[in-house]
């Protein structure tokens, strides 16, 4: 078994045996085998960055076997200097959720750890997939666990919060399925990416593909205006569930943009790429004006993503190097700082049990620890440099000037709304007198805390200050990205 498979289907079979364990009886050791579990998938996608090789952009690790040969469907699987970071992200994030997840959830922990456990080896099989219908499989098995997670151990609202979520999300991918089912009778009987890849397509054919996979990644992302059920699910969801859910599930669908609307219907891409923009902006404009009215932490948050996650839609469809490489990178950055944020406020919840900014003020005061943690996160989710936060969307607004000057100033304001919803809630939350008796008899971090926030810092903080690494291996797949959709697929 290869490296990808093995990414993928360790955290999958230990989430299985997980669910073999009694509900609570044997909470601690559920704890302890969903840790072990964890930290191995982390490590075996280790050798992943170790082994790959930089200045090409072939697919590196490639696994392929025979599937469903009637349908001549396979089990295909590889990396390139895109997908390869995305593998490593979703590890890591899973891992310090599990760590994040150890003592809040008390009820059914062996099912909520086995839906991590599963959910982190169906997003793997999402970024290895090379062929249609395999990627389509892991793509949609992704809201299962997430169901169940949102559903089981969400709040009040959980099952319209789930519900809303599925639906959304399902509705989308059912366009992306007809596209594939086109493409697979267009090529003769052909899944294979590499194929649909090379196929020449008419410029209505590419028009009705791009905007089919459009319903399914725009959703996934969200794209304005499409967002509106993310903050309901954000609110809902467990912690650990929003922190999976901003880090990883968001950037499934910007990931599909890279690998299928773009690439396979290039000329569409480049005519709607007016739309594409325009959506994008209102994204990191409107939505970051929105998330500076929200008295709820975690729908600001929400909101935030939406705001950061236009950055990368932007940066894709101004085809050039620094655009594409920012948004790349803004992903992999989003995925740390927002997963950040959102295990911050699961910290406060599990101690006042209130997501409502009104309900804190003066935390500083006693948990200076934590404080300092949640200051540096929020920081980054503002772009401070030195920060991972930064880097992308500096790309990005460099590549949006290089476009166009007035695309390019529009994505650095909104650089300004970012430090004003982000700095005036730690303010409201943080800064100031002890407000309430409530956050008076507050405790700072344990050491388990300490660890996972620790964890995040030091990766938001090393791609901030050296992300040259992250770059040097996506540079040759970007370069060939870009060269691809620069060639005319019409026939």
């Amino acid at each position: 078994m290869g490296l990808l498979s093995l990414a993928i289907w360790i955290p999958i079979f230990f989430g299985v045996v997980l669910l073999a364990f009694g509900r609570d009886e044997h909470a601690r050791v559920v704890r302890w085998v969903a840790l072990i579990g964890a930290t191995i998938s982390f490590l075996v996608t280790l050798p992943l960055y170790s082994g790959f090789k930089l200045g090409t952009s072939a697919m590196q690790f490639v696994e392929k076997s025979n599937w469903m040969p009637r349908f001549n469907i396979n089990y295909h699987l590889g990396v390139d200097g895109i997908s390869l970071w995305f593998v490593l992200l979703t590890a890591f994030i899973t891992l310090v959720v599990i760590i994040a997840s150890w003592e809040s959830i008390t009820e059914r922990v062996n099912q909520y750890m086995a839906a991590f456990l599963v959910l982190s080896g169906l997003m793997i099989g999402v970024f290895c997939a090379l062929d249609g219908m395999l990627f389509y499989v892991f793509f949609e098995a992704t809201l299962i666990p997430m169901y169940l997670i949102i559903g089981v151990w969400g709040g009040p609202n959980k099952i319209y919060a789930a519900f809303k979520f599925f639906l959304y999300t399902l509705l989308g991918s059912l366009l992306m399925l007809i596209a594939m089912i086109y493409l697979y009778t267009k090529s003769g009987g052909s899944f294979d990416l590499a194929v649909w890849y090379t196929m020449p397509l008419g410029s209505t054919a590419q028009t009705f593909l791009f905007f089919a996979f459009f319903a399914a990644f725009a959703v996934k992302i969200p794209m304005w205006p499409v967002h509106t059920w993310l903050p309901d699910v954000h609110v809902e969801a467990p912690t650990g569930g929003s922190a999976i859910l901003a880090a990883i599930m968001l950037k499934l669908g910007a990931y599909g943009f890279v690998r299928f609307a773009m690439p396979i219907a290039p000329d569409a891409a480049h005519e709607w790429a007016w739309l594409m923009i325009t959506l994008s902006l209102v994204a990191v404009i409107y939505v970051g004006v929105v998330a500076l009215v929200q008295p709820d932490m975690k729908r600001l948050v929400a909101y935030s993503s939406v705001a950061h996650m236009g950055f990368v839609t932007l940066g894709f469809f101004i085809f050039n190097e620094l655009g594409a490489a920012g948004g790349i990178v803004q992903m992999l950055s989003h995925g740390l700082v927002s997963a950040a944020m959102f295990l911050c406020i699961g910290v406060l919840y599990d101690r006042v049990h209130s997501r409502q900014i009104a309900s804190y003020g003066g935390v500083v005061n006693v948990m200076p620890k934590f404080a300092a943690f949640a200051l540096f996160f929020a920081m980054a989710n503002c772009g401070l440099p030195g920060t991972s936060g930064f880097v992308g969307e500096w790309m990005v607004i460099l590549g949006g000037v290089k476009f166009n000057f007035w695309v390019g100033l529009a994505a650095a304001s909104a650089l300004i709304w970012g430090a004003a919803y982000t700095l005036w809630m730690y303010k409201r939350v943080y800064l100031g007198p002890v407000a309430n008796d409530h956050v008076k008899a507050m405790l700072d971090i344990n050491n388990r805390e300490f660890l996972m926030l620790a964890l995040l810092a030091i990766a938001v903080l090393y791609v901030g200050i050296y992300p040259k690494p992250m770059t040097d291996v996506m540079n040759a797949s970007v370069v060939d990205l870009l060269k691809h959709l620069a060639t005319s697929k019409l026939n």
